[in-house]
Parts: C-alpha cells; sequence; structure tokens
C-alpha cells in the first residue's frame, strides 16, 4: 500500500512504504525550531498526509536522534565542479549573553564548525560538523570519500592550501582535474613540483605578475561564492545555532538540515545575469 509520495533532493518522486513513515516524521520534527515547534509540526504533517500515527513527544525525538539513519546526499555522478568551505554554528546559544554578563563557563560560548560540499548546481553532496578547532583542510580530505563521481573543478580558500589537499584531489579527480586554491602571501614556487602539485606554482607565479584579484578573475576562484551561498542560506532559513546538546544528534541536526536545502533547491533557484558590463 502506498502512503504519499515525496520528492528527493534531485526531484524524483519517492513512495513512502510503511516502515518508512516514522523515519520521514521524526527527521523532519528534528528540523523544527523547538520542542513545543517540533510537536505542532509534525502533528499538521501528519494531518495532511493522513496517517493514523501519534506525534512523538520531545524525550522520543531527542533520543532518537543520535542513531537515526539520515539518506545520503544524491549525486549527479558525472564531473563534478565541487566548492568546499565552513562556517560556525554556535551552541546554547540563547544563553550566550547570561554567559558574558555573569562570566560563567566557556562552555556556553563554544561552537562548532559545519564544513559543505556544494556541486555547480547549488546541490550540497557533502558535509560535516567538527570541533571549532578541526582542520579545514583535513576535514576536506576525509569529505572527498562522499562523494561518489569524478571532480573536474576543485575550488576552495586559502584555508585548503595543502600538499596533502592536492594529492587527495588527484585521487578523487579525473586526469586534468583544475585546483583552484589561493596561496598563502609569503608562498613561494616549488622548482621540484609535479602533477597536480605544479598549479599551486603556476597560481603563484601569476598572481605575483597580475596580482591576486586579476588571478581570481582570470582562475574563476570567484565561485567559492557558491559556497558562500549556500552558508548564507542555512543561517538564514535553519539558524546559526545547533539546538541539540548530544554531539551524535548535532550531527544529524546538520545533516537532516542540508537536506532540507536540497529539497528547497530542487523547487528552483534564482538565476542571475550581468546587465552591466
Amino acid at each position: 500500500m502506498e502512503y504519499a509520495s515525496k520528492s528527493t533532493s534531485r526531484g524524483a518522486a519517492q513512495v513512502l512504504r510503511p516502515g518508512d513513515r516514522d523515519r520521514i516524521d521524526f527527521e523532519d520534527g528534528v528540523s523544527s525550531a523547538s520542542a513545543a515547534d517540533r510537536r505542532l509540526f509534525v502533528s499538521s504533517l501528519i494531518g495532511l498526509m493522513g496517517l493514523p500515527l501519534r506525534t512523538p513527544d520531545h524525550t522520543t525525538l531527542s533520543r532518537r536522534s543520535r542513531d537515526v539513519e539520515v539518506p545520503c546526499f544524491a549525486q549527479s555522478g558525472g564531473p563534478l565542479h565541487l566548492v568546499i568551505d565552513s562556517t560556525g554554528l554556535k551552541m546554547l546559544g540563547n544563553w550566550e549573553w547570561q554567559s558574558h554578563k555573569h562570566k560563567t563557563s566557556n562552555k556556553r560560548r563554544s561552537w562548532h564548525k559545519l564544513h559543505l560540499g556544494i556541486d555547480g548546481d547549488g546541490y550540497i553532496i557533502a558535509s560535516a560538523l567538527t570541533d571549532r578547532t578541526a582542520d579545514d583542510g583535513c576535514v576536506a580530505i576525509s569529505m572527498l570519500e562522499q562523494i561518489e563521481g569524478s571532480i573536474a573543478l576543485f575550488v576552495a580558500d586559502g584555508a585548503y592550501d595543502s600538499r596533502p589537499m592536492y594529492e587527495a584531489l588527484a585521487a578523487a579527480g579525473v586526469a586534468n582535474i583544475r585546483i583552484v586554491i589561493p596561496s598563502m602571501k609569503m608562498a613561494a614556487v616549488d622548482s621540484r613540483a609535479a602533477g597536480v602539485w605544479c598549479q599551486r606554482s603556476q597560481a603563484i607565479e601569476r598572481i605575483d605578475e597580475a596580482g591576486r584579484r586579476q588571478w581570481r578573475k582570470e582562475s574563476g576562484a570567484h565561485q567559492q561564492a557558491r559556497a558562500e551561498n549556500g552558508m548564507y542560506r542555512y543561517k538564514r532559513i535553519i539558524g546559526d545555532r545547533l539546538r541539540a546538546h548530544h554531539h551524535e544528534s548535532q550531527k544529524t541536526e546538520a545533516l537532516i538540515a542540508a537536506n532540507v536545502l536540497n529539497r528547497m533547491t530542487t523547487l528552483g533557484m534564482p538565476e542571475s545575469a550581468k546587465i552591466v558590463a
């Protein structure tokens, strides 16, 4: 028996089976704003779907959020244009002003890093939630394992400028992969560079000749704005803080939120065009 249909992140209809109902309801409930909002939202959702289910309480949602299975991101599978960046998400943000006023523990002002990998169509195809001290380059290397297709173009900021990052991209990308990462200001050309590492030396030489701004125009480094736009959408739509307290629950929360943004992207994205030269 079919109960309802729901769109996947790439727009294909997904039929909900009896065993899928509680998972779908749970995922939608976790991404709501508060305990009361969760129950109201899930209750209205169940009513619209016409399912004979009761709304789970806040304790059930919080307990199950640690081990719920969230579907993987849908990917096109072809050569990808990948942009990676990270942003900070506050924890227990409602108490931040009290921590500042009463000089209490720094735990209330702690935050985590959210790392997102976004393809050329604006879909999130890789994500990771780490501690604030995690190195962006090391996290990005581990995120490449989530990518199913080959990478044709990789764009990131200077935080990912390292030899291990280039080597990992060479293994995960096509034979002629383009890597656009601005080098550090004091970086020097490596005369013994080989393989994809040569692209870094070429970028350093071009920056010395034409300047960093001109190099960004020529190389397409401005495409990193796709990642920044993804971070902006996340914080404007989902919020700039994590609502869960347990670390595993926080990972689930961030993963569900990324899937929500992909569903919204499927509904349509604005098309921008330059009208003034």
